[in-house]
């Protein structure tokens, strides 16, 4: 059952009406396809009028959709002969960051991605994309790992940060995403990062260093959560709308800003509406951008990712 959003209720209402309205046609019913095909074409007409003027809290809210496609479909889609790895070889698996190695096309890759998980039992087997330090020092590992075979890394990010509870702090939760980055930035190989939904702090940051940063058009990207955000500067989480507006978060802001590289466009009505549409947006921007990657010599490559990131913010200190 299709989940609608507070500003999507004209248009719940109407395809409310279109479904009542299918169930009442048929051989024995009355043929009313005229009638369903005036309020389909309301109803996209209302979709395309809202989404085309989304405020930056509306597009937080349509980012953390519980129907948008997840870290594993894009992986299960888009990768052939995935096998899944587990565990950083020194504490514990983390469910929070899934990853492993398989072929995007005929090419030989490396993929991790933070899963929230879609219902109440798997988002509380993935800590809602939350991911332990255990979780970052996998994604070391796997990095690793295509580091010394000279595979390209993709990365599919959708967390609202690092989990950050005590035990984490305990094992080195800020060295462990510090280092995520560190590696990420040294690859000698093509990495390609994609904000699919939420892209949160740090526990974004940790596998978003890549040589280009996609993010899909109505996913955010942030260093704090506008509730948060809110709750520091006024004391009043309910701020949150204003917090959202004053982040610069939404895809559109960030390209403007030179943090990101591109965004892939969404189906109308946003991801949730067509998952399998928006999966093959991201893996033709994939394809579009790798090759060129693939070409480039190792050295030149992290030389450039590396001034990439130093430059993010230069020209407001000069």
């Amino acid at each position: 059952m299709r989940q609608f959003l507070d500003f999507e209720k004209s248009v719940a209402e109407l395809e409310n009406k279109i479904d009542e309205l299918r169930k009442m046609s048929g051989p024995d019913g009355i043929n009313i396809a005229e009638e369903i095909a005036r309020l389909t074409e309301k109803s996209d007409k209302q979709l395309r009028a809202a989404y085309a003027k989304l405020t930056p809290w509306q597009k937080v809210q349509v980012a953390r959709h519980a129907q948008r496609p997840h870290a594993v479909d894009y992986i299960h889609t888009l990768v052939n002969d995935f096998t899944p790895l587990a565990g950083d070889r020194l504490f514990a698996e983390d469910k929070a960051v899934i990853g492993g190695i398989g072929r995007f096309g005929d090419q030989p890759v490396v993929v991790i991605g933070t899963e929230r998980g879609a219902d109440l039992e798997t988002r509380l087997q993935h800590n809602f994309g939350m991911a332990r330090p255990e979780g970052y020092r996998k994604a070391q590992r796997l990095m690793k790992l295509a580091i010394r075979f000279g595979m390209p890394i993709l990365t599919f990010i959708d967390t609202s940060g690092a989990w950050p509870g005590i035990d984490a702090e305990a094992r080195g939760q800020a060295e462990a995403i510090a280092r995520s980055i560190d590696v990420c930035l040294s690859a000698p190989v093509p990495v390609i990062a994609t904000v699919i939904g939420e892209g949160g702090s740090g526990g974004a940051v940790a596998l978003g260093a890549g040589d280009r940063v996609m993010m899909l058009e109505h996913a955010i990207y942030s260093v704090i959560s506008p509730e948060a955000c809110a709750s520091i500067l006024w004391r009043d989480p309910k701020q949150a709308t204003s917090a959202a507006d004053a982040l610069k978060l939404t895809a559109q802001d960030l390209l403007q800003l030179g943090l990101i590289d591109r965004i892939v466009p969404e189906p109308l009505g946003g991801a949730q509406r067509d998952p399998a549409a928006a999966i093959r947006s991201v893996g033709d921007a994939i394809a579009a951008d790798l090759p060129a990657l693939l070409a480039r010599d190792p050295a030149v490559l992290v030389a450039q990712r590396r001034e990439k990131f130093l430059a993010m913010g230069r020209d407001g200190l000069t």
